[in-house]
Protein backbone atom coordinates (compact mmCIF):
# COMPACT_ATOMS: atom_id res chain seq x y z
CA UNK A 1 0.00 0.00 0.00
CA UNK A 2 1.26 3.29 -1.30
CA UNK A 3 1.30 5.93 1.51
CA UNK A 4 -0.28 8.86 0.72
CA UNK A 5 2.30 12.09 0.67
CA UNK A 6 1.36 14.93 3.10
CA UNK A 7 1.21 18.11 1.66
CA UNK A 8 4.04 20.20 3.36
CA UNK A 9 2.73 22.61 5.82
CA UNK A 10 4.60 25.63 3.78
CA UNK A 11 1.95 24.74 1.19
CA UNK A 12 -0.88 24.93 3.61
CA UNK A 13 -0.17 28.02 4.61
CA UNK A 14 0.07 29.21 1.44
CA UNK A 15 -3.45 28.05 1.20
CA UNK A 16 -4.42 30.01 4.11
CA UNK A 17 -2.77 32.81 3.33
CA UNK A 18 -4.08 33.47 -0.74
CA UNK A 19 -7.73 32.22 1.35
CA UNK A 20 -7.57 34.76 3.43
CA UNK A 21 -7.21 37.63 0.99
CA UNK A 22 -10.12 35.95 -0.88
CA UNK A 23 -12.30 35.81 2.43
CA UNK A 24 -11.10 39.59 3.40
CA UNK A 25 -12.48 41.00 -0.32
CA UNK A 26 -15.38 38.99 -0.27
CA UNK A 27 -17.03 39.19 3.04
CA UNK A 28 -15.53 42.57 4.42
CA UNK A 29 -16.08 43.05 7.70
CA UNK A 30 -18.20 40.46 8.30
CA UNK A 31 -15.10 37.97 8.20
CA UNK A 32 -13.76 40.14 12.11
CA UNK A 33 -15.46 37.54 14.01
CA UNK A 34 -12.85 35.30 13.44
CA UNK A 35 -9.84 37.45 14.23
CA UNK A 36 -9.55 35.76 17.67
CA UNK A 37 -8.13 32.68 15.91
CA UNK A 38 -5.23 34.79 14.40
CA UNK A 39 -4.87 36.66 17.85
CA UNK A 40 -4.49 33.04 19.71
CA UNK A 41 -1.88 32.19 17.26
CA UNK A 42 0.33 35.35 17.40
CA UNK A 43 -0.21 35.10 21.00
CA UNK A 44 0.97 31.38 21.01
CA UNK A 45 4.16 32.05 18.95
CA UNK A 46 5.11 35.17 21.52
CA UNK A 47 4.81 32.42 23.89
CA UNK A 48 7.69 30.87 23.17
CA UNK A 49 9.77 33.59 22.68
CA UNK A 50 11.07 34.67 25.97
CA UNK A 51 12.16 31.07 27.28
CA UNK A 52 13.53 30.42 23.96
CA UNK A 53 15.44 33.29 23.00
CA UNK A 54 16.55 33.05 27.07
CA UNK A 55 17.71 29.34 26.97
CA UNK A 56 18.88 29.38 23.03
CA UNK A 57 20.92 32.47 23.65
CA UNK A 58 22.55 30.98 27.31
CA UNK A 59 23.41 27.71 25.62
CA UNK A 60 25.02 29.50 22.60
CA UNK A 61 26.94 31.87 23.92
CA UNK A 62 28.32 28.78 26.53
CA UNK A 63 28.76 26.59 23.24
CA UNK A 64 30.96 29.34 22.17
CA UNK A 65 33.04 29.34 25.10
CA UNK A 66 36.03 30.85 24.69
CA UNK A 67 35.82 34.81 25.20
CA UNK A 68 37.87 35.39 22.30
CA UNK A 69 35.77 33.18 19.86
CA UNK A 70 32.76 34.83 21.09
CA UNK A 71 33.42 38.34 20.96
CA UNK A 72 34.87 37.54 17.17
CA UNK A 73 31.33 36.27 16.73
CA UNK A 74 30.09 39.12 17.99
CA UNK A 75 31.72 41.56 16.18
CA UNK A 76 30.79 40.06 12.83
CA UNK A 77 27.78 39.73 14.00
CA UNK A 78 26.97 43.12 14.74
CA UNK A 79 29.22 44.70 11.98
CA UNK A 80 26.89 42.83 9.62
CA UNK A 81 23.99 44.08 10.81
CA UNK A 82 24.58 47.65 10.77
CA UNK A 83 26.13 47.13 6.91
CA UNK A 84 23.18 45.29 5.66
CA UNK A 85 20.93 48.11 7.79
CA UNK A 86 23.19 51.30 6.10
CA UNK A 87 22.40 49.48 2.68
CA UNK A 88 19.07 49.00 3.16
CA UNK A 89 18.11 52.90 3.93
CA UNK A 90 20.44 53.99 0.91
CA UNK A 91 18.18 52.00 -0.90
CA UNK A 92 14.85 53.73 0.70
CA UNK A 93 16.25 57.20 0.48
CA UNK A 94 17.20 55.96 -3.50
CA UNK A 95 13.79 54.98 -4.04
CA UNK A 96 12.21 57.72 -2.37
CA UNK A 97 14.03 60.16 -4.44
CA UNK A 98 13.28 58.42 -8.03
CA UNK A 99 9.75 57.78 -7.48
CA UNK A 100 8.92 60.78 -5.56
CA UNK A 101 5.30 59.26 -3.26
CA UNK A 102 4.87 62.64 -1.83
CA UNK A 103 5.00 64.92 -4.58
CA UNK A 104 2.04 67.20 -5.40
CA UNK A 105 -0.14 65.77 -2.16
CA UNK A 106 -2.55 68.44 -0.46
CA UNK A 107 -2.22 68.05 2.94
CA UNK A 108 -5.41 70.05 4.06
CA UNK A 109 -5.83 67.20 6.59
CA UNK A 110 -6.09 67.97 10.39
CA UNK A 111 -3.07 66.46 11.91
CA UNK A 112 -3.48 67.85 15.17
CA UNK A 113 -5.60 65.03 16.85
CA UNK A 114 -2.57 62.73 16.27
CA UNK A 115 -0.62 61.25 19.67
CA UNK A 116 3.19 61.19 18.03
CA UNK A 117 5.00 58.20 19.51
CA UNK A 118 8.01 59.33 21.93
CA UNK A 119 11.29 58.22 20.93
CA UNK A 120 13.64 57.46 23.44
CA UNK A 121 16.64 59.28 24.21
CA UNK A 122 20.38 57.46 23.45
CA UNK A 123 21.21 57.64 26.99
CA UNK A 124 17.92 56.00 27.97
CA UNK A 125 18.40 53.02 25.41
CA UNK A 126 21.92 52.77 26.61
CA UNK A 127 20.75 52.40 30.37
CA UNK A 128 17.65 50.32 29.26
CA UNK A 129 20.14 47.43 28.05
CA UNK A 130 21.46 46.14 31.71
CA UNK A 131 18.29 44.79 33.80
CA UNK A 132 18.24 46.04 37.48
CA UNK A 133 15.47 42.30 37.69
CA UNK A 134 15.96 39.98 35.42
CA UNK A 135 12.73 38.28 36.26
CA UNK A 136 10.94 41.42 36.07
CA UNK A 137 12.43 42.19 32.47
CA UNK A 138 11.53 38.02 31.31
CA UNK A 139 8.24 38.76 32.99
CA UNK A 140 7.58 42.04 30.29
CA UNK A 141 9.25 40.56 27.43
CA UNK A 142 12.30 43.28 27.66
CA UNK A 143 14.00 41.65 24.91
CA UNK A 144 17.69 43.58 24.96
CA UNK A 145 18.17 42.70 28.46
CA UNK A 146 16.74 39.96 28.36
CA UNK A 147 19.84 38.96 25.79
CA UNK A 148 22.30 40.99 27.95
CA UNK A 149 21.81 38.73 31.10
CA UNK A 150 21.51 35.98 29.21
CA UNK A 151 24.99 36.70 27.79
CA UNK A 152 26.43 37.36 31.00
CA UNK A 153 24.71 34.17 32.35
CA UNK A 154 26.36 31.86 29.31
CA UNK A 155 29.93 33.36 30.07
CA UNK A 156 29.59 33.15 33.76
CA UNK A 157 28.36 29.42 33.25
CA UNK A 158 31.69 28.69 30.96
CA UNK A 159 33.77 30.32 33.87
CA UNK A 160 31.91 28.21 36.70
CA UNK A 161 33.56 24.80 35.37
CA UNK A 162 32.27 21.71 36.52
CA UNK A 163 29.41 23.28 37.87
CA UNK A 164 28.42 25.35 35.04
CA UNK A 165 27.45 22.69 32.70
CA UNK A 166 24.65 21.89 34.87
CA UNK A 167 22.99 24.92 34.17
CA UNK A 168 24.17 24.81 30.50
CA UNK A 169 22.50 21.60 30.02
CA UNK A 170 19.17 22.57 31.75
CA UNK A 171 19.15 25.11 29.16
CA UNK A 172 20.01 23.16 26.59
CA UNK A 173 16.76 20.82 27.43
CA UNK A 174 14.75 23.79 27.78
CA UNK A 175 15.77 25.11 24.14
CA UNK A 176 15.04 21.80 22.66
CA UNK A 177 11.67 21.24 24.55
CA UNK A 178 10.63 24.85 23.54
CA UNK A 179 11.62 23.69 19.35
CA UNK A 180 9.19 20.95 19.64
CA UNK A 181 6.87 23.14 20.96
CA UNK A 182 7.21 25.61 18.09
CA UNK A 183 6.44 22.52 16.03
CA UNK A 184 3.26 21.91 17.54
CA UNK A 185 2.06 25.44 17.50
CA UNK A 186 3.17 25.75 13.86
CA UNK A 187 0.62 23.11 12.55
CA UNK A 188 -2.18 25.72 13.57
CA UNK A 189 0.07 28.13 11.19
CA UNK A 190 -2.59 27.82 8.14
CA UNK A 191 -5.93 28.19 10.38
CA UNK A 192 -3.51 31.75 12.38
CA UNK A 193 -2.59 32.98 8.82
CA UNK A 194 -6.07 32.59 7.21
CA UNK A 195 -7.77 34.48 10.44
CA UNK A 196 -4.98 37.27 9.80
CA UNK A 197 -5.10 38.35 6.45
CA UNK A 198 -8.21 37.96 5.95
CA UNK A 199 -9.13 40.70 8.54
CA UNK A 200 -6.05 42.57 7.32
CA UNK A 201 -7.63 42.56 4.01
CA UNK A 202 -11.04 43.60 5.23
CA UNK A 203 -9.56 46.45 7.77
CA UNK A 204 -7.27 48.15 5.49
CA UNK A 205 -8.87 47.44 1.94
CA UNK A 206 -8.17 48.38 -1.63
CA UNK A 207 -9.82 52.11 -0.62
CA UNK A 208 -7.56 53.01 2.35
CA UNK A 209 -4.70 51.70 -0.17
CA UNK A 210 -4.95 53.42 -3.31
CA UNK A 211 -4.26 56.74 -1.96
CA UNK A 212 -0.64 55.84 -0.88
CA UNK A 213 0.53 53.08 -3.93
CA UNK A 214 3.30 54.84 -4.37
CA UNK A 215 4.50 54.62 -0.86
CA UNK A 216 3.65 51.06 -0.44
CA UNK A 217 5.43 50.13 -4.30
CA UNK A 218 8.33 51.95 -3.16
CA UNK A 219 8.86 50.15 0.63
CA UNK A 220 7.59 46.59 -0.97
CA UNK A 221 9.95 46.97 -4.52
CA UNK A 222 12.80 48.13 -2.13
CA UNK A 223 13.03 45.19 -0.08
CA UNK A 224 13.01 42.98 -3.03
CA UNK A 225 16.06 44.94 -4.20
CA UNK A 226 17.55 44.33 -0.81
CA UNK A 227 16.68 40.65 -0.89
CA UNK A 228 18.15 39.62 -4.17
CA UNK A 229 21.43 42.21 -4.02
CA UNK A 230 22.16 42.35 -0.90
CA UNK A 231 21.55 39.32 0.34
CA UNK A 232 21.94 37.24 -2.74
CA UNK A 233 25.05 38.87 -2.96
CA UNK A 234 26.58 37.98 0.93
CA UNK A 235 25.10 34.85 1.00
CA UNK A 236 27.26 34.18 -2.82
CA UNK A 237 30.65 35.86 -2.15
CA UNK A 238 31.11 35.68 1.76
CA UNK A 239 28.98 32.24 2.66
CA UNK A 240 29.37 30.32 -1.02
CA UNK A 241 26.01 29.40 -0.91
CA UNK A 242 23.05 29.62 -3.20
CA UNK A 243 20.76 32.58 -2.59
CA UNK A 244 17.56 30.93 -4.42
CA UNK A 245 18.54 27.67 -1.81
CA UNK A 246 18.40 30.17 0.69
CA UNK A 247 15.55 31.43 0.01
CA UNK A 248 13.43 28.27 -0.77
CA UNK A 249 14.96 27.34 3.17
CA UNK A 250 13.73 29.95 5.09
CA UNK A 251 10.39 30.51 2.75
CA UNK A 252 8.40 29.56 6.34
CA UNK A 253 9.98 32.10 8.77
CA UNK A 254 9.59 34.65 6.14
CA UNK A 255 6.06 34.32 5.06
CA UNK A 256 5.18 33.70 9.24
CA UNK A 257 7.03 37.22 9.61
CA UNK A 258 4.65 38.94 6.65
CA UNK A 259 1.55 37.94 8.46
CA UNK A 260 2.38 38.43 12.13
CA UNK A 261 4.56 41.36 11.72
CA UNK A 262 6.79 40.19 14.44
CA UNK A 263 10.49 39.06 14.11
CA UNK A 264 10.15 38.04 17.96
CA UNK A 265 7.52 36.15 17.50
CA UNK A 266 8.79 34.53 14.26
CA UNK A 267 11.91 33.98 16.04
CA UNK A 268 11.70 30.42 17.06
CA UNK A 269 10.80 29.15 13.29
CA UNK A 270 13.67 31.47 12.31
CA UNK A 271 15.87 29.36 14.43
CA UNK A 272 14.35 25.95 13.46
CA UNK A 273 14.39 26.41 9.65
CA UNK A 274 17.94 28.32 9.79
CA UNK A 275 19.45 24.81 11.51
CA UNK A 276 17.10 22.33 9.57
CA UNK A 277 16.93 23.68 5.82
CA UNK A 278 20.07 25.51 5.78
CA UNK A 279 22.48 23.80 8.27
CA UNK A 280 23.14 26.69 10.26
CA UNK A 281 24.60 25.08 13.75
CA UNK A 282 22.99 25.61 16.84
CA UNK A 283 25.34 26.98 18.26
CA UNK A 284 25.71 29.92 16.04
CA UNK A 285 21.97 30.23 15.46
CA UNK A 286 21.15 30.41 18.91
CA UNK A 287 23.38 33.61 19.42
CA UNK A 288 23.23 35.54 16.03
CA UNK A 289 19.18 35.27 15.64
CA UNK A 290 18.04 36.34 19.16
CA UNK A 291 20.32 39.34 18.86
CA UNK A 292 19.09 39.58 15.34
CA UNK A 293 15.31 39.97 16.31
CA UNK A 294 15.83 42.69 18.31
CA UNK A 295 18.72 44.89 16.69
CA UNK A 296 18.58 43.80 13.03
CA UNK A 297 15.52 46.16 11.41
CA UNK A 298 16.45 45.99 7.41
CA UNK A 299 12.95 46.32 6.51
CA UNK A 300 11.91 48.79 8.84
CA UNK A 301 15.43 51.26 7.67
CA UNK A 302 14.14 50.83 4.35
CA UNK A 303 11.04 51.94 5.30
CA UNK A 304 12.47 55.21 6.99
CA UNK A 305 14.16 56.11 3.67
CA UNK A 306 10.92 55.76 1.57
CA UNK A 307 8.88 57.19 4.23
CA UNK A 308 11.29 60.40 4.83
CA UNK A 309 11.24 61.34 1.75
CA UNK A 310 7.78 61.10 1.22
CA UNK A 311 7.04 63.32 4.41
CA UNK A 312 9.40 65.94 3.10
CA UNK A 313 7.52 65.61 -0.12
CA UNK A 314 4.24 66.15 0.84
CA UNK A 315 5.01 68.99 3.20
CA UNK A 316 7.07 70.60 -0.18
CA UNK A 317 10.29 70.24 1.76
CA UNK A 318 13.69 70.41 0.00
CA UNK A 319 16.20 67.45 1.69
CA UNK A 320 20.14 67.84 0.90
CA UNK A 321 21.99 65.43 0.63
CA UNK A 322 23.35 65.86 3.61
CA UNK A 323 20.59 65.98 5.11
CA UNK A 324 19.66 62.63 4.07
CA UNK A 325 23.09 61.14 5.35
CA UNK A 326 21.82 62.08 8.50
CA UNK A 327 18.37 60.14 8.01
CA UNK A 328 21.19 57.36 7.19
CA UNK A 329 23.08 57.46 10.28
CA UNK A 330 20.29 58.11 12.40
CA UNK A 331 18.03 55.33 11.12
CA UNK A 332 21.29 52.60 11.52
CA UNK A 333 21.68 53.72 15.26
CA UNK A 334 18.07 53.78 15.66
CA UNK A 335 17.32 50.13 14.53
CA UNK A 336 19.60 48.52 17.37
CA UNK A 337 16.86 50.18 19.45
CA UNK A 338 13.90 49.07 18.01
CA UNK A 339 11.89 46.42 19.41
CA UNK A 340 11.40 43.73 17.13
CA UNK A 341 7.11 43.55 17.47
CA UNK A 342 4.24 44.92 15.25
CA UNK A 343 4.13 48.83 15.03
CA UNK A 344 7.80 49.95 16.65
CA UNK A 345 8.79 51.38 13.06
CA UNK A 346 6.49 54.51 14.33
CA UNK A 347 8.39 55.25 16.76
CA UNK A 348 11.97 54.74 14.58
CA UNK A 349 9.92 57.17 12.21
CA UNK A 350 9.10 60.30 14.74
CA UNK A 351 13.24 59.66 15.76
CA UNK A 352 14.42 59.68 12.17
CA UNK A 353 12.12 62.68 11.37
CA UNK A 354 13.00 64.64 14.33
CA UNK A 355 16.56 64.66 13.79
CA UNK A 356 15.68 65.64 9.89
CA UNK A 357 13.69 69.03 11.01
CA UNK A 358 10.57 67.59 9.11
CA UNK A 359 7.51 68.07 10.63
CA UNK A 360 6.49 64.75 13.03
CA UNK A 361 2.75 65.22 12.18
CA UNK A 362 3.62 63.13 9.02
CA UNK A 363 3.83 60.30 11.04
CA UNK A 364 0.22 60.50 10.98
CA UNK A 365 -0.07 60.13 7.50
CA UNK A 366 1.19 56.69 7.40
CA UNK A 367 -0.14 55.36 10.73
CA UNK A 368 -3.12 53.86 8.71
CA UNK A 369 -0.96 52.11 5.94
CA UNK A 370 1.71 51.13 8.83
CA UNK A 371 0.27 47.38 9.16
CA UNK A 372 0.61 46.99 4.99
CA UNK A 373 4.23 48.45 5.40
CA UNK A 374 4.64 46.46 8.19
CA UNK A 375 4.40 42.98 6.45
CA UNK A 376 6.88 43.56 4.02
CA UNK A 377 10.10 45.16 6.42
CA UNK A 378 8.91 42.46 8.98
CA UNK A 379 9.69 39.89 6.58
CA UNK A 380 12.68 41.20 5.23
CA UNK A 381 13.83 41.85 9.08
CA UNK A 382 13.57 38.24 9.94
CA UNK A 383 15.42 36.86 5.94
CA UNK A 384 18.06 39.36 7.03
CA UNK A 385 18.98 37.90 10.35
CA UNK A 386 19.11 34.36 8.74
CA UNK A 387 21.23 35.70 6.55
CA UNK A 388 23.59 36.83 8.93
CA UNK A 389 23.48 33.54 10.28
CA UNK A 390 24.39 31.82 7.46
CA UNK A 391 27.40 34.22 6.62
CA UNK A 392 28.74 34.33 10.12
CA UNK A 393 28.22 30.46 10.32
CA UNK A 394 30.24 29.95 7.12
CA UNK A 395 33.12 31.69 8.43
CA UNK A 396 33.15 29.90 11.75
CA UNK A 397 33.09 26.86 10.23
CA UNK A 398 29.49 25.83 11.16
CA UNK A 399 27.91 25.66 8.28
CA UNK A 400 26.98 21.74 7.24
CA UNK A 401 25.92 20.37 4.16
CA UNK A 402 21.96 20.11 3.80
CA UNK A 403 20.85 18.14 0.59
CA UNK A 404 17.84 19.88 0.43
CA UNK A 405 16.10 22.25 1.96
CA UNK A 406 12.70 20.76 3.69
Amino acid sequence: MVEKKKLPLIWKIAIGFVAGILAGIVFGEKISFIAPIGTIFVALLQMLVVPLVFASLVVGTASIGDPLSLGRVGVKTIALYLFTTAIAIAIGLTLGNVISPGVGMGLGADLSGFQVPTPPKIGEVIIGLFPRNPVASMAQANMLQIIVFALFLGISAVFAGEKGKILINVMDSVAETMYKMTGLIMQLAPYGVFALISTTVAKYGISVLAPFGKVIFAVYLGCILHALIVYSGLLTVWARFSPWRFFDGVKEATLTAFVTRSSSATLPITMRVTQENIGVSEKISSFVLPLGATINMDGTALYQGVCALFVAQAFGIELSLGAQLGILLTATLASIGTAGVPGAGLIMLTLVLTQAGLPVEGVALLAGIDAVLDMARTAINVTGDATVATVVAKTEGELADVKKAA
